[in-house]
C-alpha cells in the first residue's frame, strides 16, 4: 500500500476558524468518508470534520491559536492511509438525503391534485426514481428484495394511471425509510455517547515548572507528571522516574509491571506506585478516541447469530410475498390488489428490530456499570449454562486484609508487630500498605512507633531507623538479598502460611526477623447472592477454579453453594480443564479480574471482567463490569435473556401483523395507500419497541454491604 493517503488538496474557502478542501485519494487508498473524518479529527486543533464523498469535499472547523489552514493542509497531506479499513456499512445514504426525498414526495403528493393531466405521470415518475434506482441497484447486487416489491407496487400503481397511490406510496415509503434509518442511527449514537471518555486534568512539567491543564491541552513534545494513582492520559516513553504501572486495560496482564527511563506507556493505564515523567507522542484523540473508535465500530458492526438468522428470514420471505402477488393477479387479475400486496413485507422489521434491540440493551447495560462488546456476546451470555469463576479479584474482593500476626521472639506482641509496621507503611500507598494501616486501626491498643524518614523502594518495601535501629518491611528478597536478613530458621512456618494462599509481609529490625503479617483476600459480600441469582436465571452448573491451597478453596466453594471447584491450578491447567468441559458440551462463561492475561479464555463461550480501570476499550473480555460488583454479572444475566425475550416477542408481532396486512391486501380489504399505512406504522412503532426495550430490566443490581474485618492473633 502506497505511503500516502491523498494525491490532490485544494482549498476552496476559509474563514477565521473553518476551511473547505477538495481532495483527491490515491488510486488503492480507501475513500470511507468515516475513515478520513476520524484522521482529520486526529489533527492537532481540528474540532469538527465533515466530509463530503460525493462531490469529495471536506469542511473542517478548527482552533485558530493552534493551528491555520495552510498548515492543516500540510498535515492532511502527509496522512498515511488506514492500515484496516472500518466495517462496511450497509446503507451509505444520508440522513440530509432521505429528509430530502421524504420532502421531495410530500410537495408531489400535495401539488398532484392541481398539476395538468399530462404532468401527472412525468411527475409521479421523477418521484419515484431514488425508489426505482435502488430497486435496480439492488436487484442487479441482491435479487428480489423488500426494495424490489416496493419498486414494483409503485410502477403497477403509475401504470395503472392511479398517480394519487403511486405518489402516496412514494411518500410513505420515504417518511418510513427515514424514520426507520433515524431510529437505528439514533441507537449507536446512545452507545458512542455511553463510551465518550471523560475529561480530566494533567500535570505537566513547562518551562521548569508544573502545571495542571486541561486533558485536551496537552500536546505532543509535552513532559508529563504521572504519580501514584494516576491513570497516565498519553502514550509516550519515560524520560525519568520508576514506576509500577498497571497495564491490565490495555494488556490484560494483572500484575503491575516496573517502568523506568526508555519504556514505553500506554494511555489508560494506571501507576499503582512510583513516579514517571512521560514525552507525550500520542496525545488526545490520537491516543484516546482511536481505542473507543475502534471499540464502537466493532460494537455496531459485528453481527450476532441472531441478527444474521433474521437476515436470512428475512430474504427468504421477499420471493413469497412475490408469488402471494402473483397468485392475486392470477385469481383476482386486479393490479389494484397486487400493488397493495407488494405494499407489505416482512424485511424491515425483522432485519431492523433485532439489532436495534440489541443496541438498546447494551446501553441500558452500560448505565446500569456493564459494558458489552457486541450483540453476539449478548446473545452467548444468555447461551451460557456454565459459569467458571476465578477466585481472587472475582468471588473475593482482591483487597489484602491482615489475618495472621505472628512474632518470632519475645520481644514483640502480634499487636506490637502491626503497629510496627504500621508506622512505616502509613506513609506508602501499596496495597499492601493500606492492608496494615487498616489492621492498626482496629487494634485495641494502637501505637506509634516514632521514626526518622521512610526510605521507599519500590517494588521492595520501605526502610526507616527507629531509636537508632534500622527497620525495613517488605517482601523476603527485600529481607533476605537486600537486607542480608535470614528467614531459614522460620522456613517450615513460611512455607505453611504460604501453602495457605497466604500472602506475606517480612518485619526485620535490627538486623533480625521479628516476625512476619500474613495477609489474604475476603470473599465478597454478595458473591454467594450472586451465585444463587445465577441459578434462579437458569445456569446448571458453576464452578471455581483457583491456585490456592484445597483446603482453602473447599471452604469457600462450600460457604458460596458451587457445584465443584479445582484448587492448585496453573494458568495453562484452567484452560485445559475449560477446554475440557466445553469439550463436553458445556457453554462456558468465564469470570476473572484479569480476563486477557488469562488462558483459559480459550475455552470460553463469552468472558466476562471484573472491574479494571478507566480505559474500557481493548479489553479482551466480551463483558466488562465498570462497577466494582459481582452482583452485575448476574443483571448481565438478566438483560441478556431479557434481551431474547424481546427479539422473540417483535418476531412473533412481524409476522403477526404483516401477515394480516397480507391477507387482507390479497382478498381486496385494503388499498394500496391502506396497505402502506399499516405496514409502515407497524414497522416504525416495532422499531421503536425495540428502541424502548420493552420488557427490559430498569432496576440496578444489590448494593454490597460493609464487612467488618477480622485480626488473627499469632497461631504458635
Amino acid at each position: 500500500m502506497t505511503d500516502l493517503w491523498f494525491s490532490r488538496l485544494v482549498m476552496l474557502h476559509e474563514t477565521r476558524e473553518r476551511v473547505r478542501f477538495r481532495y483527491r485519494c490515491r488510486p488503492g487508498t480507501t475513500f470511507d468518508p468515516r475513515q478520513i473524518a476520524r484522521a482529520l479529527e486526529a489533527i492537532k486543533g481540528v474540532l469538527k470534520v465533515r466530509v463530503n464523498p460525493v462531490i469529495c469535499s471536506v469542511v473542517i472547523a478548527f482552533e485558530r491559536d493552534v493551528t491555520d489552514a495552510g498548515t492543516l493542509g500540510a498535515a492532511i497531506l502527509g496522512l498515511s492511509p488506514p492500515d484496516m479499513p472500518l466495517p462496511a456499512g450497509k446503507h451509505h445514504t444520508s440522513d440530509a438525503a432521505r429528509l430530502g426525498a421524504v420532502i421531495l414526495s410530500a410537495a408531489t403528493l400535495l401539488i398532484s391534485r392541481s398539476l395538468q393531466t399530462s404532468l401527472l405521470m412525468p411527475v409521479a415518475f421523477a418521484t419515484a426514481v431514488p425508489l426505482l434506482g435502488e430497486a435496480v441497484d439492488d436487484f442487479l447486487e441482491k435479487g428480489i428484495t423488500s426494495h424490489v416489491l416496493e419498486a414494483l407496487a409503485v410502477a403497477i400503481s403509475i401504470g395503472r394511471h392511479d398517480y394519487l397511490t403511486a405518489n402516496t406510496t412514494s411518500f410513505l415509503l420515504a417518511l418510513g425509510e427515514y424514520l426507520e434509518h433515524s431510529i437505528e442511527r439514533r441507537s449507536d449514537d446512545l452507545l458512542k455517547h455511553l463510551l465518550q471518555p471523560s475529561g480530566a486534568d494533567v500535570w505537566v512539567e513547562r518551562d521548569g515548572a508544573e502545571l495542571l491543564i486541561e486533558v485536551n491541552a496537552v500536546q505532543v513534545g509535552d513532559t508529563v507528571i504521572a504519580a501514584t494513582g494516576t491513570v497516565i492520559p498519553v502514550d509516550g516513553t519515560v524520560l525519568g522516574g520508576e514506576a509500577l504501572v498497571n497495564e491490565a486495560t490495555m494488556t490484560g496482564e494483572s500484575v503491575p509491571v516496573m517502568r523506568e527511563r526508555g519504556d514505553r506507556v500506554l494511555s489508560g493505564t494506571l501507576v499503582e506506585e512510583g513516579r514517571l515523567r512521560i514525552y507525550a507522542e500520542q496525545v488526545g484523540r490520537q491516543a484516546a478516541a482511536s481505542r473507543i473508535a475502534d471499540f464502537v465500530e466493532q460494537s455496531l458492526a459485528v453481527k450476532s447469530e441472531t441478527q444474521l438468522e433474521a437476515s436470512r428470514l428475512a430474504d427468504r420471505t421477499v420471493p413469497m410475498v412475490l408469488g402471494l402477488a402473483g397468485a392475486t393477479w392470477l385469481v383476482a387479475l386486479d393490479g389494484e390488489r397486487v400493488a397493495a400486496v407488494l405494499q407489505a413485507d416482512y424485511s424491515c422489521a425483522l432485519k431492523l428490530a433485532t439489532p436495534v434491540a440489541f443496541k438498546a440493551a447494551m446501553y441500558r447495560a452500560g448505565h446500569s456499570g456493564i459494558l458489552i462488546k457486541g450483540a453476539s456476546a449478548l446473545e452467548r451470555l444468555a447461551q451460557a449454562d456454565t459459569f467458571v469463576f476465578d477466585k481472587t479479584g472475582t468471588l473475593t474482593k482482591g483487597a489484602l486484609q491482615v489475618t495472621d500476626s505472628i512474632s518470632f521472639g519475645s520481644d514483640y506482641t502480634p499487636e506490637d508487630l502491626i503497629n510496627l509496621a504500621a508506622s512505616v507503611e502509613e506513609h506508602y500507598f501499596h496495597p499492601i500498605a493500606q492492608a496494615v494501616v487498616e489492621a492498626a486501626h482496629h487494634l485495641d491498643r494502637q501505637h506509634h512507633f516514632n521514626h526518622q524518614a521512610v526510605e521507599f523502594v519500590v517494588a521492595h518495601g520501605v526502610a526507616s531507623v527507629i531509636n537508632g535501629r534500622r527497620i525495613v518491611v517488605g517482601s523476603r528478597h527485600f529481607i533476605e538479598d537486600d537486607e542480608g536478613i535470614s528467614v531459614a530458621a522460620h522456613a517450615a512456618l513460611i512455607d505453611s502460611l504460604h501453602e495457605d494462599g497466604k500472602t506475606l509481609l517480612y518485619i526485620g529490625f535490627g538486623g533480625t526477623l521479628v516476625g512476619v503479617l500474613a495477609l489474604t483476600d475476603t470473599v465478597r459480600d454478595n458473591s454467594a447472592a450472586t451465585v444463587a441469582r445465577l441459578r434462579e436465571l437458569g445456569v446448571k452448573r458453576i464452578l471455581m477454579l483457583t491456585g490456592d491451597h484445597r483446603e482453602r478453596a473447599r471452604a469457600l466453594a462450600e460457604e458460596l453453594g458451587l457445584d465443584e471447584f479445582r484448587a492448585g491450578l496453573l494458568p495453562d491447567e484452567k484452560a485445559r480443564l475449560l477446554q475440557e468441559l466445553a469439550a463436553q458440551g458445556a457453554r462456558i462463561a468465564f469470570v476473572g479480574d484479569g480476563v486477557n492475561d488469562a488462558p483459559a479464555l480459550s475455552g470460553a463461550l463469552v468472558g466476562i471482567a471484573m472491574h479494571c480501570g478507566a480505559d474500557i476499550a481493548r479489553l479482551a473480555s466480551d463483558i466488562t463490569l465498570l462497577e466494582d460488583d459481582i452482583g452485575r454479572i448476574a443483571d448481565a444475566r438478566t438483560l441478556a435473556l431479557a434481551t431474547r425475550g424481546l427479539i422473540d416477542s417483535n418476531f412473533r408481532l412481524t409476522v403477526g401483523l404483516n401477515t394480516g396486512i397480507l391477507s387482507a391486501a390479497a382478498f381486496g380489504l385494503l388499498s394500496p395507500v391502506a396497505a402502506s399505512m399499516l405496514h409502515n406504522g407497524s414497522t416504525i412503532a416495532i422499531l421503536l419497541r425495540a428502541l424502548a426495550g420493552a420488557g427490559l430490566p430498569r432496576t440496578a443490581g444489590p448494593k454490597r454491604a460493609t464487612v467488618s474485618r477480622r485480626l488473627t492473633g499469632n497461631p504458635a
